[in-house]
C-alpha cells in the first residue's frame, strides 16, 4: 500500500478535487491500470469482432465486506463474470463503481482493491471505467460496489430456458452452500469445527471450454446465487410446465456446511452459492459435461443430479437417500439478507 497522507475515507475524497484524485491516483488507477482504463475517461472505446455480445450489470452490498474465503471485491468481480458466462458469453470488460461510507479504513479500501485486480486476472478480464461517491456516514455500509459487464457470446452458445427438453439432465458443478454459511458464521459469530470458506469463483475459462466441446448441447446455465439451488430449479419448472426430480445422493454438501446448516434449521437446497452454476443438458452428453467440469479445480463434486420429466409439471420433486419423496418449493421470503 502506498504512503498517504490520510488513513481514512472522508467526504473530500468524493468531491472530485485534489483528495478524490488523490485517492484515484495512488489507488485505483494504479492497482487496476490497462490501456484503457489509464485514459481516465468517463467511458471506455473498445473494438467489438462480429457476433452477438452480451451485457449484464449488478451491485454488491455484502455483509460483511472480509468473509472466509474472499471480500466484496472479488465477489463483484467473479459475480459479473458469471452473469455473462451464464449467457454463453466470455466476459471482457467490466466497469466498476464504488459507493463509500464516510470513515473506510484507506487499507481495508487498498486490500479489496488488490483482490479486485487479482479476480480480475484471473478471469482474463479487463476494468474499463467506473465512478467512486462518498456518501455521509451512516448513509451507506461501509462500500457498496456497482459493475456492468461485455463478453461475446460463443458461436456455438444457444443457451435459452425454451430449449430445455423432457428427459435433459440436470447437472451442478460442485457442492452446494458454502457461501451462504461462510457469510453467516461471521455475521453472527458462529463457530465450526473446520473452516467454512466462501466458494466465489469465475466460470469464465470453464463454460468456454464447455461450449467448445458440447456446443448446443448445453441448453441452460445458471448460477445458484441467492435462493440456492431449489430457487434456479423452480423458475425452470415453473417456467416450462414441466416436472423436474432430483435425488439427494447425488448432491454433494460438505460435511461441516451440513451440520451448519442442521445446526441452524437450514435446508443446504436454499443457501446461496457463488461458485455453483446448474447446467441442463441433453441426455447424451450428461456424463462427458461432468468429467470436464471434475477436471476443473472448482468442479470436482460436480454431478447429475436430476432429469427433467413431464410428470408433476411445474414441480421440483426430491427423492432422499431412504426412498422418500417431497416438493422442494420456492424460497419463501428472504433467508439470509445482503449475501451479495
Amino acid at each position: 500500500m502506498p504512503k498517504l497522507d490520510f488513513e481514512i475515507i472522508t467526504m473530500g475524497h468524493g468531491s472530485g478535487g485534489m483528495l478524490t484524485h488523490k485517492l484515484l491516483d495512488a489507488g485505483v488507477f494504479d492497482v487496476l491500470s490497462n490501456e484503457y482504463l489509464d485514459k481516465q475517461h468517463d467511458g471506455a472505446v473498445f473494438d467489438v469482432t462480429p457476433g452477438k455480445m452480451a451485457f449484464t450489470t449488478d451491485s454488491y452490498v455484502v455483509s460483511p465486506i472480509f468473509f472466509p474465503g474472499g471480500n466484496i471485491g472479488e465477489l463483484a468481480i467473479n459475480g459479473t463474470v458469471n452473469d455473462l458466462c451464464m449467457c454463453g458469453a466470455k466476459a471482457a470488460f467490466i466497469s466498476l463503481s464504488f459507493i463509500i461510507e464516510e470513515g473506510l479504513r484507506v487499507s481495508d479500501f487498498w486490500e479489496i482493491l488488490l483482490h479486485i485486480k487479482q479476480a480480475a486476472d484471473h478471469a482474463g478480464v479487463k476494468i474499463v471505467t467506473g465512478d467512486t461517491k462518498v456518501v455521509e456516514r451512516g448513509k451507506g455500509d461501509k462500500i457498496f460496489i456497482n459493475t456492468s459487464g461485455v463478453g461475446k457470446v460463443h458461436p456455438e452458445a444457444a443457451i435459452s430456458v425454451d430449449r430445455i427438453k423432457t428427459g435433459d439432465k440436470v447437472i451442478i458443478s460442485n457442492d452446494i452452500a458454502r457461501h451462504g454459511i461462510a457469510i453467516m458464521s461471521v455475521r453472527e459469530g458462529l463457530e465450526f469445527e473446520s473452516d467454512i470458506e466462501s466458494d466465489t469463483c469465475h466460470f469464465n475459462h470453464i463454460v468456454e471450454q464447455l461450449l467448445e466441446d458440447f456446443g448446443n448441447g448445453i441448453h441452460f446455465l445458471r448460477d445458484a446465487t441467492r435462493g440456492g439451488l431449489s430457487t434456479i430449479l423452480n423458475e425452470v419448472s415453473q417456467s416450462l410446465s414441466k416436472g423436474i426430480a432430483i435425488h439427494q445422493k447425488d448432491i454433494t454438501v460438505d460435511e461441516s456446511v451440513a451440520g451448519a446448516c442442521e445446526l441452524l434449521g437450514l435446508d443446504p437446497l436454499y443457501v446461496a452459492n457463488e461458485g455453483v452454476f446448474v447446467a441442463f443438458v441433453e441426455a447424451s452428453i450428461a456424463d462427458q459435461v461432468v468429467q470436464k467440469l471434475k477436471s476443473w479445480e472448482n468442479g470436482l463434486h460436480a454431478a447429475v443430479i436430476g432429469e427433467v420429466a413431464d410428470q408433476h409439471p411445474g414441480q421440483v420433486v426430491f427423492h432422499s437417500q431412504i426412498g422418500g419423496r417431497r416438493v422442494v418449493n420456492m424460497l419463501v421470503g428472504e433467508q439470509l439478507p445482503r449475501i451479495c
